[in-house]
């Protein structure tokens, strides 16, 4: 399993720009320390309980997308997955090399147009700058059908740091989400790997038919 990076001085400082170049700047200097090597237990005990598995499903910011490989591993026939670096885009193409079932795209998150059953997040909101947490909200919104839902990880802590991971809370992220999304679940994971256990909040939301009155 891969480490964890320990502290800032593992990892190339962030401009704060953010940009496509930064992202695959991480990439090539292997500053992926997000990256457990493996599907994340929590989300794989999700996909379990999928009986549907021919529903639309996107992956953003999906990285090394474990969780895809599970996904098809287990039948699924309708993944896309988004992520900003050219290099790990590069290296998903030659992955799934031939998989039908699994659309790769390199884009901005925020860029992209879509319309799904269920957004998978494998800690993505920690790449974004919190500045744009808000926009994340709306963009996941956006992107998923009516009762569709957005389900996933988030880290419980703080990092502290001036470059991503960007981290928070059970608090900070039910205020994030609440406006836009029915809270089904939103609490301290059970079934986090041992060097996060603590760590991790899982969440399992729902989309919102909004109105007027809801903005």
């Amino acid at each position: 399993m891969k480490q964890e990076i320990k502290n800032e001085n593992d990892i190339t400082p962030c401009n704060l720009s953010m940009d496509q170049k930064y992202w695959d700047t991480r990439w090539k200097n292997k500053e992926t320390g997000w990256d457990i090597g493996y599907a994340s237990p929590v989300i794989t005990d999700y996909i379990d309980r999928i009986q549907d598995k021919n529903i639309a499903i996107l992956i953003p910011g999906c990285g090394n997308a474990y969780e895809a490989e599970y996904l098809v591993q287990n039948g699924f026939t309708d993944i896309t997955l988004i992520d900003f670096a050219p290099l790990a885009v590069e290296q998903l193409k030659q992955k799934f090399k031939g998989n039908v079932n699994i659309k790769i795209l390199c884009e901005n998150f925020f860029d992209h147009k879509g319309c799904y059953d269920l957004i998978l997040e494998q800690t993505f909101l920690s790449a974004i700058l919190p500045t744009d947490r808000n926009n994340y909200v709306l963009k996941m919104h956006d992107l998923l059908k009516i009762n569709a839902s957005l389900v996933g990880v988030l880290f419980n802590k703080n990092f502290n740091n001036p470059f991503p991971p960007f981290g928070g809370n059970v608090e900070e992220y039910n205020t994030l989400f609440k406006s836009h999304f029915t809270i089904n679940t939103l609490e301290l994971c059970y079934n986090s790997i041992a060097p996060r256990k603590g760590n991790e909040v899982f969440i399992n939301l729902t989309k919102k038919e909004m109105n007027e009155k809801n903005f």
